[in-house]
């Protein structure tokens, strides 16, 4: 809430003195709230709302997040054979999108193709130096440092590294896919939600 009475504040060009004439609220009051100090009645939000001209409950809703940086010596590497990949960020919501990035070297198991991922899932990859060859089994291609290349995940796929190294900047999305509890027989006691 905190964010949002600033956001809207200052997308409005209202100085806290303007809001506060506005809403009837002390800027002092205010400070607290932009602060995320203050603990707001249901009618502080409700005056709130109406200064700003628009419904208190949008005071509530996430709207956004705060800038996140990850500095390059904070990042952890999860390692394996052939490859290893440092987690950007994992973002939930109305789908699933994670971003990382993978580094890879030449070996021999790196040429075996990865199991599909669930349906509707796309890979989209920007290799940042060295060359791959990456996509679904039947139609791979090779990119070179500064090509792109988006694919399906939810088909076999692999990634093979065609240099000694490469570098690879990789987002994958996976939309949110509505699920539902199995059909219990009347009588049968214990049956849960499949996962």
């Amino acid at each position: 809430m905190a964010r949002n009475v600033r956001r809207f504040r200052l997308e409005r060009a209202m100085s806290l003195g303007e809001l506060s004439r506005r809403s009837g609220l002390s800027k002092q009051t205010l400070s607290k709230i932009e602060q995320g100090a203050g603990n707001p009645t249901i009618e502080t939000l409700a005056l709130l709302g109406a200064a700003l001209d628009m419904p208190a409950r949008r005071l509530l809703t996430e709207w956004g997040t705060p800038v996140y940086v990850q500095r390059h010596d904070e990042g952890e590497w999860s390692e394996a054979a052939n490859w290893s990949e440092r987690l950007l960020d994992e973002t939930y919501g109305s789908g699933y999108v994670r971003t990382l990035v993978l580094r890879l070297e030449r070996g021999g198991k790196d040429s075996e193709a990865i199991a599909p991922h669930p349906a509707g899932t796309l890979h989209h990859i920007y290799l940042i130096s060295g060359r791959l060859r990456t996509g679904p089994v039947s139609e791979p291609v090779e990119l070179a440092a500064g090509d792109f290349a988006h694919f399906p995940g939810d088909v076999p796929h692999l990634h093979v590294c065609l240099s000694d190294r490469a570098v690879a900047h990789m987002v994958t999305t996976l939309p949110q896919v509505r699920r539902f509890a199995p059909t219990a027989a009347k009588g049968r006691a214990g049956a849960g939600p499949s996962r």
